[in-house]
């Protein structure tokens, strides 16, 4: 089939080159003149693990092509999915659509022939209506369908998610359009990826629902961490305990300094705000939201704890600063607050991540980045694990400690065990463990 995909940003990029992967014929379009340029030399903007190799290879095969020509893609698509960005809206937390709209008024001027019309950018309820109506008041003659189509991709493993779905959801009650969508995602068939047909609406949701849960799991077994300090317990078993029941599960029960990305904040805020319209507000999510963004700054003053209360003139170390690993991105990530609440407290920052460092270097001011672990670590009174990269998971312990000017380690993704940590002279602190 013939795809194209508007916005060339990390959903459109992931899933223009695994249709491509797939056999289809996709173009993906985005204004950026520079990005596409970048994209035509093989240069990815995003790390996601096999990507680059993915796009070279399919366009190698000719099937995977980068435009800013948008009318040109849109007219010879049978598929043109809508893949740009919807982040929240300053000033009030809703999702920001000017993107979708006007992506919705360029596609309108542009298709031909009978064309089914995608949204896969995480948007609201009802955005899907908006965009039909606006294609409509825009081409009354057109012959197209409106579908939603959200992703589901986890940062670090975009690739293996979309081709090996837990599911594919598909919004609309247009018998024409659905088979289309099942034709696009046929190649699937032989994994047995469940696919959904729903309404439109139902689609939308689904997707806020999906990871307004997911979030609500992560804050919740945070919040059992803090009590498992008080009174002695460790949180590791107890996720242990209640994960192993089937009705929970173990995905997501891993306490930590909070979550953070470009899809958990931005899509618990919008869900929020979209329920307090329709007047059906969602207390839960709107209490999960509260307590991770103060979870976030709590642990920057665990840190300070885990220095005798005061780290003012004190260098402190930070292991990873991405939100989490294998990415690059650093939107929202839990390292932001640790960081600046230091800083606050009058501490220098010393960081290490292996592929954030640039990322950060535009959202934090005042630190110092370092070549590795061990650098990272040199003189500094207390190192800090905040993303559980694999190469922070085996470092030199005896290394790392002869570095330190103080033997303290707080750890914030729980990757060692107390007692090794003790055994090697150090001052651990872990999330909701006894130390």
């Amino acid at each position: 089939m013939r795809i194209a995909m508007i916005g060339s940003g990390y959903v459109g990029l992931v899933s223009g080159a695994c249709f491509a992967d797939f056999g289809h014929d996709v173009c993906c379009v985005d204004k950026d003149p520079a990005k596409i340029e970048a994209l035509n030399r093989g240069d990815i903007p995003i790390f996601e693990p096999g990507l680059a190799d993915l796009v070279a290879t399919n366009v190698r095969a000719g099937r995977l092509t980068f435009t800013t020509a948008l009318p040109e893609a849109v007219a010879s698509a049978e598929a043109v999915f809508i893949a740009v960005g919807t982040p929240s809206r300053r000033g009030d937390g809703h999702a920001d659509l000017s993107y979708v709209h006007q992506a919705a008024r360029e596609i309108a001027a542009a298709i031909s022939g009978y064309t089914v019309v995608v949204t896969k950018s995480t948007v609201p309820v009802g955005t899907g209506d908006e965009v039909e109506r606006i294609i409509r008041e825009t081409r009354s003659e057109a012959d197209f369908a409106v579908v939603s189509n959200p992703e589901f991709l986890r940062e670090g493993a975009a690739i293996a998610d979309f081709k090996r779905p837990d599911r594919i959801v598909i919004g609309t009650e247009d018998a024409r359009a659905a088979q289309v969508m099942t034709d696009v995602y046929r190649p699937l068939y032989l994994n047995q990826a469940p696919l959904i047909v729903t309404s439109r609406r139902t689609a939308e949701l689904t997707k806020y629902a999906a990871n307004a849960f997911l979030a609500t799991k992560i804050t919740f077994i945070n919040e059992i961490a803090n009590l498992c300090e008080q009174v002695g317990a460790n949180v590791q078993d107890v996720a242990r305990g209640i994960g192993l029941d089937n009705r929970i599960g173990t995905k997501f029960l891993h306490a930590g300094p909070g979550y953070g990305g470009s899809c958990f904040p931005k899509d618990t805020l919008a869900l929020i705000k979209t329920a307090q319209d329709y007047d059906a507000p969602v207390r839960i999510v709107e209490t999960v939201a509260a307590v991770n963004d103060q979870r976030k700054r709590a642990m920057g003053r665990k840190v300070i704890a885990a220095c005798g209360g005061s780290v003012r003139g004190e260098t402190v170390a930070v292991l990873g600063l991405t939100f989490k690993p294998n990415t690059d991105d650093m939107r929202e990530a839990p390292s932001i607050d640790v960081i600046r609440t230091l800083q606050d407290a009058g501490a220098r920052v010393r960081a290490y991540d292996p592929e954030g460092m640039i990322a950060a270097q535009a959202v934090l001011s005042d630190v110092e980045y370092a070549r590795d672990p061990y650098d990272c670590a040199r003189g500094a009174a207390a190192l800090v694990i905040v993303t559980e990269w694999d190469m922070f998971r085996a470092l030199d312990l005896p290394r790392l400690k002869a570095a330190l000017a103080k033997p303290v380690v707080v750890d914030l993704r729980n990757i060692y065990r107390p007692e090794d940590m003790l055994k090697n002279g150090f001052q651990y602190t872990s999330v909701g463990r006894p130390s």
